[in-house]
């Protein structure tokens, strides 16, 4: 309790700052940014101070990380619990930053399978780190309408393994609605596999045909991603998506090309 006291008092010390004006021309080259609106904005802004204020950021192979490469990184985590509850991902103490994607040297299975000697942009340790390649940010951040954001997708992972499982599935905001996620994130998931089996394209990268989890990866990067061709192909993921993340990217992609 006493903790957890302090944690809210220093947070509250934090935000009480102004916000660091030599971060907007960061955040501002997001393209996302642009299509915030005034509110959701000043919610990310403070999301993503508390996350470069609290996350143990580290650099691998003696890469030095930069202020602008923690502000970069937490904005687009920041965007994916925008709107829903949370606490700033409580489960990652450490964000390790590599310059470039890697060859995994072990195996592991969480979130994702990761063979021996694979080429890897990316991680989201169950318990652990998230490690991220800085070229794969840059290039995920940079193309905002491709379908592949490095940072969304790692990230996701760890709202997945909130409830103890990397399954697919993170703890939705009512129970009721565990039938319907389950129905539709089924169905959807089998479907990609087979069209990856077949070779069929679709708008859902194949990667996601690997397993549940990298499903669910997947699904949010092309949500934030490609949300009119989403919703178009996958009514009824994108709609599932979008109850769970409480956020209309669709709305969103609108401002920021008006803007």
């Amino acid at each position: 309790m006493i903790f957890s006291w302090l944690k809210r008092r220093r947070r509250r010390k934090l935000l009480a700052q102004p916000f660091p004006q030599a971060w907007i021309p960061w955040l501002e080259r997001l393209p996302f940014y642009v299509g915030l609106d005034d509110g959701e904005r000043a919610r990310l802004d403070d999301i993503l101070r508390v996350i470069v204020a609290e996350k143990n950021w580290s650099g691998a192979e003696d890469f030095p990380v930069t202020e602008e490469m923690r502000v970069v990184i937490a904005a687009q985590a920041a965007l994916l619990i925008l709107d829903i509850e949370h606490d700033y991902y409580r489960r990652v103490d450490e964000i390790i930053v590599r310059p470039r994607a890697y060859e995994a040297s072990y195996e592991r299975r969480a979130g994702g399978v990761v063979s021996v000697g694979s080429h890897n942009a990316g991680e989201a340790w169950y318990r652990g780190p998230v490690i991220l390649a800085w070229d794969g940010v840059r290039q995920g951040a940079a193309d905002p309408k491709d379908g592949h954001n490095l940072v969304f997708h790692e990230f996701a992972h760890k709202l997945d393994m909130l409830d103890g499982f990397v399954d697919g599935t993170p703890p939705l905001h009512r129970r009721d609605t565990y039938k319907l996620w389950t129905q539709v994130m089924t169905s959807e998931y089998a479907a990609l596999k087979e069209a990856a089996r077949r070779g069929r394209r679709s708008v859902l990268d194949r990667y996601g045909a690997t397993n549940e989890a990298e499903f669910f990866a997947v699904a949010t990067e092309t949500f934030f991603e490609k949300p009119v061709q989403l919703q178009r192909k996958h009514a009824s993921l994108y709609d599932l998506l979008q109850a769970y993340y409480r956020q209309d990217p669709i709305e969103r992609l609108r401002r920021a090309d008006s803007g």
